[in-house]
């Protein structure tokens, strides 16, 4: 069951979103090397429930955490623990919240002082991809432009894209219909109408696309353990061009006043 959105619904969402794009911020604020993804994740956790609203992710489907938080090969799902972040690492944060009764859910590559060039490509190529597909996202297209438009962006660069994970709608649950998959063909799938909120979410491997869930149940990481980039935003379906809910300009200023 696919639910489009009234416009007070939209703006719920967007709150939570906004929240998340303030706590991704905020985790801009201390993410460098020597600390560890657990001080990270319970920094976020306290920004979130000081805002009035609860981690989206602790507790989903048994998540122990408030943040997934996934280190270079790591594609997404990553458990926040005692592992310090380094030098030179790519840093996959991906948070949802839940507040008013509807979730917002974003993602950010954070780049650690000196990346390898390969890399910052791969990162800079990933948050692109994401441009390109929430372009597609307006009445009348079908889900499958959106992910062609992403596929079609970051193969002719050289990566892949990850096809066991996917986008989703989003509202009163994280995961609602359709589900938002990061490549496929122009004209299929569900046809796009207004008020149709999705979280898009590409995730690119700057190596092959094969991934490999770890015994805990839940990190995804390449399977030629090469890195893997990951950006997310909720999008609503309009008429003409694509509002984005969620925002990256909260992080953009606090990495700029760090540099």
């Amino acid at each position: 069951m696919i639910h489009l959105k009234s416009e007070e619904e939209i703006e719920l969402i967007r709150q939570s979103s906004l929240l998340v794009g303030k706590t991704l911020a905020e985790v801009a604020k201390i993410i460098s090397p020597g600390v560890t993804t657990k001080a990270i994740d319970q920094r976020a956790e306290e920004f979130i429930r000081d805002n009035g609203a609860i981690p989206g992710f602790k507790g989903y489907n048994g998540f122990p955490y408030a943040l997934c938080i996934s280190i270079n090969e790591v594609v997404v799902h990553g458990f926040p623990g005692m592992q310090e972040v380094k030098e030179g690492d790519i840093v996959s944060v991906d948070c949802g919240v839940l507040m008013n009764g509807f979730y917002g859910d974003s993602a950010f590559t954070f780049v650690i002082g000196d990346v390898d060039p390969t890399v910052q490509a791969l990162v800079e190529a990933t948050r692109e991809s994401l441009n390109v597909g929430i372009e597609q996202a307006v009445v009348g297209n079908r889900i499958g432009d959106i992910g062609f438009a992403i596929q079609q962006f970051v193969e002719l660069r050289g990566y892949s894209v990850v096809r066991d994970l996917v986008g989703h709608g989003l509202g009163r649950n994280l995961h609602e219909s359709p589900e938002v998959p990061n490549y496929g063909r122009r004209g299929i799938g569900h046809r796009l109408q207004s008020g149709l909120v999705l979280a898009i979410e590409p995730m690119i491997n700057l190596g092959g696309k094969a991934v490999i869930q770890e015994r805990d149940g839940w990190t995804i990481r390449t399977a030629d353990r090469k890195p893997s980039a990951h950006f997310e935003h909720d999008v609503v379906v309009r008429h003409g061009k694509a509002e984005v809910l969620s925002t990256f300009e909260f992080i953009d200023e606090v990495l700029k006043s760090r540099n």
